[in-house]
């Protein structure tokens, strides 16, 4: 099993580190997944007999990277639903590198984007309102390529790589919106605030990913 890099921990909370390409839950393929990482991880380090209750209260693609937070206790995972469900005191911010250099260097992304049945995510007059705020970070004009943070206000499915893709600047790696390169997608969400679900504090968590295959695009 992968070791599990666990940024903070208390009696209520979990915060890890999603590696790219691990599931956050479980599905179809029976890979494993980081739900079950987590739940093995505070099994064997507090002894638990049983069955351990971990709360999945948000997800990143399998592509993508970053971190995430878990309850632990169905009181946390209630609130800390009800704060992402209520888009208040939980904010996910992320960087991606992207195709393309002729565009602002910092805007907002408005869009309707409506998911299919096949799993892919389209802009269409039906869809759900979808709003990013970006800001460039870095731009290489040679390679043609840009690092940008991103602010998501919505979390629809496959959002910053759709609403990137429909403008021309589809993330680098992107297998799905982009060039079938069979890189790694350019996207970790590298920074993670909430309101802490007992203690009524804002945590703050950042993290740069360490992905060799990632800053290689920038050649960083």
């Amino acid at each position: 099993m992968n070791k599990l890099n666990v940024l903070y921990e208390d009696n209520h909370v979990i915060v890890v580190e999603k590696p790219f390409n691990v599931l956050s839950q479980g599905d179809a393929t029976g890979d494993l997944d980081l739900l079950t990482m987590v739940k093995q991880y505070v099994k064997v380090k507090y002894n638990k007999p049983g069955n351990v209750y971990i709360g999945l209260v948000h997800r990143l693609d399998r592509p993508v990277g970053g971190i995430m937070v878990f309850a632990r206790s169905s009181k946390a995972a209630s609130r800390l639903s009800n704060d992402i469900k209520n888009h208040k005191n939980f904010k996910k911010t992320y960087l991606a590198i992207v195709n393309g250099t002729d565009f602002d260097n910092m805007g907002t992304f408005k869009d309707k984007l409506k998911k299919l049945d096949n799993g892919n995510t389209i802009v269409s007059n039906d869809g759900k309102e979808s709003i990013l705020n970006y800001t460039v970070l870095d731009k290489n004009i040679e390679k043609n390529i840009s690092l940008v943070k991103i602010d998501l206000v919505t979390g629809r499915h496959h959002q910053i790589r759709v609403q990137f893709a429909s403008r021309g600047h589809a993330l680098c790696g992107d297998q799905r919106y982009g060039l079938r390169d069979n890189k790694q997608l350019a996207l970790y969400a590298y920074k993670l605030e909430f309101m802490h679900p007992v203690k009524k504090e804002m945590m703050s968590f950042e993290l740069l990913p360490k992905h060799t295959d990632y800053w290689s695009y920038f050649n960083m």
